[in-house]
């Protein structure tokens, strides 16, 4: 089998060689590899042990008990990962082996790993005893050692865990996770046992730390079909144990008289997230929950007439208990919370300019474009058209009033210019003139021009 690989890969099978040592290109490398993706984490798996590893690579650090040695280097941004052959026993805590030995073999190894897909080696069919050889002409031949029919499954798109998946997600409960990741990355469905393990087993992700599951979560939502993630996440069951307030919104039935709704709560948070055509995860999660108050806010008029009335600020508090119960960094939460608490804006033709700026205050200006993603996303999820003349025109106005200044900061002059002009100490006064002057600014009786607000300061 002829690879591609680069310098550095080549320099790291052929120093393990020239030393003795067996060498192997493990993991996600050779899925990508064999799916013709573009390979950011190189890993690798040896029974060389790590401080011998260091004595090869002394520019390597290794500061854990799993026997892996992180090498950086110019050609990756993330370091290149060796790891010695070992054997894992218990996991106590649904997520890290209790004890580590060093195994014996790469058999041995890859029937410790997630899924058949990831538990696939590649060796170097050429062997190169020094340096010198080495630089007459890179590996490019190497021999698939698949003990697990990985390469089966990748032509069939299915995720299978390797041997008993209950052992499997038993031993780390966060590779339910990874598999709906995955899955989503790769466009795969996940093999029927696999699956019911994960349905089975789903409660034991609450033994995880928030944090790595907001981190597979967030990865799901940044791969090429977060829809696809959802509807799995959702299937496995484990939506109802991360999110149960957005598995309640399932069933929520929208469709009333004079309203434009065609789905279900949830099939139309689903549907919303599948034509957001932003990138950025947090604003598709967003997207995803913009919804999630509408179970509590649910009513049915004897007519027959649904409302969810107050529906966002409700959304708002959940998605604020959810940032943090997955520990959402400060600035993530905020953005996650104004972006669900204000998607209920009007656009209609008749709105004030202050209305507008009090929009874009209460959204965040740098968060003005995320949030007409979300509404885009949000029209085409109910069944409307992408855009109407009215959100197309109010995006033309939010344009003309970001040209006005939104506080007395945004002035061309300062108090500094105001007291120097007036011949003023500084105090109160100096504050209430230049609130005079944003007033009128605001107002339009005069530009916000620096030599038009000195000519004003000389009526005062």
């Amino acid at each position: 089998m002829k690879i591609e690989t680069n310098e550095f890969v080549v320099e790291i099978l052929t120093k393990f060689a020239g030393a003795g040592y067996e060498i192997y290109i493990v993991g996600g490398s050779v899925r990508d590899i064999l799916t013709s993706r573009i390979v950011s984490d190189w890993d690798f798996t040896t029974n060389a042990i790590p401080e011998e590893i260091l004595k090869i690579f002394p520019e390597g650090y290794y500061d854990n008990i799993f026997g892996t040695v992180g090498i950086s280097h110019p050609s990756s941004e993330k370091p290149y990962e060796i790891t010695t052959f070992r054997k894992e026993f218990g996991y106590s805590d649904s997520r890290r082996p209790d004890r580590v030995e060093w195994g014996k073999s790469l058999e041995e190894d890859l029937s410790r790993r997630d899924f058949t897909i990831n538990a696939m080696a590649l060796r170097s069919a050429q062997a190169f005893g020094s340096e010198a050889q080495a630089r007459r002409g890179k590996p490019s031949q190497f021999d698939l050692i698949d003990p697990y029919d990985g390469q089966k499954d990748l032509e069939a798109k299915l995720i299978r865990a390797v041997g008993d998946p209950n052992e499997r997600f038993g031993e780390d409960a966060l590779r339910m996770m990874r598999a709906i990741r995955i899955a989503a990355e790769l466009g795969f469905s996940i093999e029927d046992k696999t699956l019911e393990a994960i349905q089975a087993n789903a409660g034991l992700i609450n033994k995880i730390a928030k944090e790595r599951v907001k981190q597979e979560l967030f990865k799901t939502f940044a791969s090429p079909d977060p829809y696809h993630g959802m509807l799995v996440f959702r299937e496995t069951s484990l939506m109802a144990q991360i999110l149960p307030e957005m598995e309640k919104t399932f069933g929520v039935e929208q469709k009333s008289p004079g309203r434009h709704h065609i789905y279900d709560v949830g099939t139309h948070s689903l549907m919303s997230l599948k034509s957001c055509k932003s990138e950025d995860p947090l604003v598709r999660f967003a997207t995803f929950m913009h919804d999630v108050g509408k179970p509590r806010t649910y009513k049915k008029s004897e007519e027959g007439l649904i409302t969810f009335y107050n529906h966002e600020m409700v959304s708002a508090k959940i998605a604020e208990n959810i940032a943090e119960r997955l520990r959402f960094s400060t600035k993530e939460k905020d953005k996650f919370v104004r972006l669900v608490r204000w998607h209920q804006f009007s656009v209609g033709e008749d709105q004030t300019d202050s209305a507008l700026r009090r929009f874009i205050r209460n959204v965040g200006i740098e968060n003005v474009p995320d949030m007409l993603e979300l509404r885009v996303g949000d029209r085409l999820g109910g069944g409307a058209t992408e855009t109407s003349w009215r959100l197309e025109e109010f995006k033309k106005r939010l344009i003309e009033v970001q040209k006005q200044p939104f506080s007395v900061v945004d002035l061309k002059i300062d108090g500094n210019e105001v007291m120097k002009a007036l011949k003023l100490k500084p105090g109160p006064k100096v504050g209430e003139i230049l609130n005079t002057l944003f007033e009128e600014v605001v107002e339009k009786k005069i530009p916000n021009e620096k030599s038009v607000l000195l000519a004003r300061l000389k009526e005062f």
